[in-house]
């Protein structure tokens, strides 16, 4: 549904903002899962076309999803709504490339930048904030090689962000580190050069299952035990098992043909958090067991499509870990 102003009929770029962007940039753009959008040196240092670009194509496998189903119009108003954040007008930066050696700039980037944007430009790892530890900076270095940012970002902005840095980030003025604008122009052009590496395919959501299941042989009663060895086996920890309608109807009326087994192995649940907070969702780990028309069925939710929709390439691995723990689990309990 679009969310207009009631008074003037074009889009309200704070609801919207708040409908899609506040739960991870923070409803004033302080940050949070995302980076803070209202920090002065990130406004001063970015155009408008950046910022709707960047909304519009995301960051592939860097959890800032493309959204593709709004309109030009909504964006422009969300761009509005960040902008006010501002009192300095958005900056304008020319279209045209910037003329310099990529070679050269190599050997600059791997001396001052690849500790923080990663040799290969993959970026800082992880999301930087977990549900009991906060960031120790304000951002994580980003995918310089990733596609969204190098449609996104023009030469002269990247330009702009190395002659004067951010201040309040671990980005600091190459000028002020003695680098010369020459030199700036190279690592310009060896950052643009990422262009030409190969993409990566994205998995889309639509072509996973959202599931795992299987029909056990065994009774209701027989598949649970059987679980509850798996998942001790797999170095897991039992933490219970009840009537999946438990709490939601008069104690003593649950329906006994389905039950849901919660267990945990917090030394994964740990690591995954450190990753993206957003694995809260399906951590501790659940499988329900219903015998239906006289089927025992066991399931669970499939990590790999929350994988996929959480727009993470660093949770994929997590998630592909715990994709082969559930399908080991339930094997062991059905065969």
């Amino acid at each position: 549904m679009c969310l207009v102003s009631a008074v003037a009929g074009a889009p309200d770029g704070d609801q919207l903002f708040r409908a899609h962007c506040a739960a991870c940039h923070g409803d004033k753009g302080d940050g949070g899962v995302g980076v803070p959008l209202a920090l002065p040196a990130f406004l001063e240092s970015v155009d408008d076309a950046f910022l709707h670009k960047t909304i519009r194509l995301g960051r592939p496998g860097r959890v800032m999803p493309a959204f593709l189903k709004l309109s030009d119009a909504q964006i422009d108003a969300i761009v509005s709504h960040i902008r006010g954040w501002s009192g300095k007008p958005a900056p304008e930066f020319s279209d045209a490339p910037v003329k310099g050696d990529p070679q050269k700039g190599k050997t600059l980037y791997i001396s001052y930048c690849a500790s923080c944007h990663g040799v290969h430009g993959e970026g800082g790892k992880g999301t930087g904030v977990t549900f009991s530890r906060k960031r120790d900076l304000p951002i994580i270095a980003p995918a310089l090689n990733n596609p969204g940012f190098l449609t996104a970002a023009s030469d002269a902005m990247i330009r702009h962000t190395l002659l004067y840095g951010r201040d309040g980030t671990p980005m600091r003025s190459f000028l002020v580190q003695g680098l010369t604008e020459t030199d700036i122009d190279n690592l310009v052009s060896h950052v643009r050069s990422f262009t030409k590496q190969p993409e990566v395919a994205a998995t889309t959501p639509g072509t996973i299952e959202k599931i795992i299941m299987a029909e056990s042989p065994y009774t209701l009663e027989e598949t649970v035990k059987n679980l509850e060895d798996a998942i001790v086996s797999q170095n897991f920890v039992l933490i219970r098992k009840e009537f999946l309608e438990h709490g939601l109807v008069e104690e003593g009326k649950e329906n006994r043909n389905q039950v849901i087994m919660h267990f945990c192995n917090f030394r994964f649940l740990f690591d995954a958090l450190a990753i993206d907070p957003r694995v809260g969702m399906f951590l501790p780990c659940r499988v329900t067991v219903v015998e239906r028309e006289g089927k025992v069925l066991v399931m669970t939710i499939n990590p790999l499509y929350l994988s996929s929709l959480f727009n993470n390439d660093e949770l994929d691995e997590a998630c592909k870990e715990m994709h082969s723990l559930y399908s080991a689990i339930i094997e062991d309990a059905t065969l």
